[in-house]
């Protein structure tokens, strides 16, 4: 059963293209679902999948791409209630 993981994530997230380099991620583990830049910093991830996958991601943003300083990363689980067709990149 499919699960939707969100992550608020803060650091230096910004400006060092960690929105590309999820989609990648992402797209690479099978999921669905989008990643954000938010007003205050911080970068938020929704993600749609199996719950091993979604450990990955989980995993994978606690460090980022290679530019980022990741400081903090919140998460929730819920069950998915409006599937999404693709990983996207919301501006």
């Amino acid at each position: 059963m499919n699960k939707e993981l969100h992550l608020n994530i803060r650091g230096r997230v910004q400006e060092v293209y960690f929105r590309v380099y999820t989609q990648k991620k992402a797209e690479e583990l099978g999921l669905t679902g989008y990643v954000k830049n938010e007003s205050d910093g911080s970068v938020t991830i929704v993600a749609q999948g199996e719950k091993e996958k979604l450990s990955s991601l989980f995993d994978w943003s606690k460090k980022g791409p290679s530019m980022a300083y990741v400081k903090k990363v919140s998460m929730t689980i819920r069950d998915v209630e409006n599937q999404y067709k693709e990983f996207s990149i919301l501006r």
